[in-house]
């Protein structure tokens, strides 16, 4: 009888989960491979997502305290369903960002130029009163779910001496980071990383290719407190 109970949980999660993949337009644009990860069955490619495959080249390399392995089964239904009403919740807030859910988590995006809000002038990484109030509504989705850990990285286009826009990308991601915690989010919850240049994602020869590379991503993780959570409640 228990066995037919959890059979039955699964399969009414399970289908929560899809309803929220047609409603999230985060999940809308994600591929196949990635709303698979999200119910457990591919793995791997948060970090992927934001940094590439290079760990730890121009970075702190603090990356094991939020980027951890894809739960599976039901308990991972469970994450996938929490992690999808958060991304819907960011994109309500923040239209201009990009949002993408990715395995577990919610890779953010904002770019120079792309209408989020939270950009930098040349050669500075200051925030504006805007970019403040972009992050402001950011925060206000991170209190709203406290069960996450958060990656910051910094990136650059190739404007430049390399070293310079390493230490660019560095000032820049550590700007967002430590805006976060000034406004209460927890130093625990936050891990910083940056790669200058060296991974760019659009063509460093426009300047509409240099805009969009010119770009601070943010990663939201499950942390334990959610994946334990999530593992009672599914008996696991």
């Amino acid at each position: 009888m228990k066995t037919y109970i959890k059979q039955i949980l699964m399969l009414f999660l399970t289908a929560s989960v899809l309803i929220a993949f047609t409603n999230c337009k985060a999940v809308k644009n994600a591929n196949n491979k990635q709303k698979g990860a999200v119910i457990g069955t591919a793995g791997g490619a948060v970090l992927g997502a934001i940094i590439g495959n290079n760990v730890g080249k121009g970075g702190n390399g603090e990356l094991g305290a939020v980027i951890g392995g894809v739960v599976g089964g039901a308990a991972g239904v469970i994450i996938g369903n929490k992690m999808d009403k958060q991304a819907k919740k960011i994109e309500e807030e923040i239209p201009g960002a990009q949002v993408e859910r990715v395995d577990d988590g919610i890779v953010v995006t904002f770019e120079d130029g792309s209408g989020s809000g939270v950009y930098f002038a040349t050669n500075k990484y200051n925030l504006n009163t805007d970019s403040q109030a972009t992050l402001n509504k950011l925060i206000g989705v991170f209190k709203e779910y406290p069960n996450t850990n958060i990656l910051v990285v910094g990136h650059t286009d190739s404007t430049g001496d390399a070293d310079y826009n390493m230490t660019l990308s560095k000032n820049r991601a550590y700007a967002v980071t430590n805006y976060l915690q000034k406004n209460g989010v927890s130093s625990g919850r936050l891990n910083t990383n940056w790669f200058g240049e060296t991974k760019p994602i659009y063509d460093n020869s426009t300047s509409v290719g240099r805009a969009k590379n010119r770009r601070v991503n943010v990663a939201i993780v499950p942390n334990e407190k959610m994946i334990e959570e999530a593992k009672n409640n599914a008996g696991q």
